[in-house]
């Protein structure tokens, strides 16, 4: 059986050897045997637990809970639990795909609203307490969306807002893909490059942050993130199954 240093588990899976060591410390890694000076001995399994743990957290999707079960995964892994790493990642990429499907069907319900001609007249004016009882949010919520710019609400003489036909259409939009976790930037981004250029690929403007967009996260380019997530789970699949061969050999 091949045994190594911490430093070349260090070395071959390109971190520092204190990555390593708080891989143990947080169980992320099966804990090491010593040698009678107090070094660490870690084999093949640890090898491939740590590339395992490595890939695993490149994963940044946070949405229901998804990193929590990512932590588990890893921490049951490493406990030599294999079945149940293998089911709990089975269900994890099943989820993964669930949160795609609701992206891209937020995209497709935005699409529908935005062919629709909304109604108008002073009938369709509604206050914010009526918009947000409409679409079921809360005033808070509204106020926000308007606070970071996804929509400029006009206001009657005495200052109070009111929302008209197209107001809520713009709404709507904002809601669905906040339902489905986009984030505040990218939806502003699509909102703009749709009133620039109506013909525009929906989907590739709310996935493609722009240069000015200095700080990305993950749910700036939501459908992109989910799919990187999602190839990462099925190579953690894979990655289970070396690890249950390797343990077997061990044994």
């Amino acid at each position: 059986m091949k045994t190594y240093k911490t430093s070349e588990i260090a070395q071959l899976t390109k971190i520092h050897p204190n990555t390593v060591r708080l891989y143990e410390k947080l169980g992320f890694i099966p804990a090491a045997d010593r040698m009678e000076n107090g070094y660490r001995i870690f084999t093949d399994i640890h090898l491939e637990q740590v590339k395992f743990a490595r890939v695993a957290l490149q994963i940044e999707v946070l949405q229901n809970g998804l990193r929590k079960q990512v932590i588990t995964i890893i921490k049951t892994s490493a406990s030599g639990d294999f079945k149940r790493a293998l089911a709990l990642t089975a269900q994890y990429l099943d989820q993964l795909r669930q949160a795609q499907m609701d992206a891209e069907e937020a995209i497709t319900i935005v699409e529908r609203i935005l062919a629709e001609e909304p109604e108008t007249g002073d009938e369709s004016l509604m206050t914010r307490k009526e918009a947000a009882s409409y679409l079921h949010v809360t005033i808070d919520t509204l106020r926000n969306w308007e606070m970071n710019g996804l929509i400029t609400i006009k206001r009657k003489q005495n200052g109070y807002r009111v929302y008209d036909a197209d107001d809520l259409n713009r709404l709507k939009i904002i809601r669905s893909l906040r339902c489905a976790n986009y984030s505040l930037a990218s939806i502003l981004r699509m909102l703009n490059g749709f009133s620039a250029n109506s013909e525009g690929d929906l989907r590739k403007i709310i996935d493609t942050p722009r240069e000015s967009e200095f700080i990305i996260s993950v749910c700036d380019k939501l459908l992109t993130s989910l799919g990187k997530a999602q190839e990462n789970a099925a190579w953690m699949m894979k990655q289970i199954a070396l690890m249950e061969l390797l343990s077997k050999a061990e044994a």
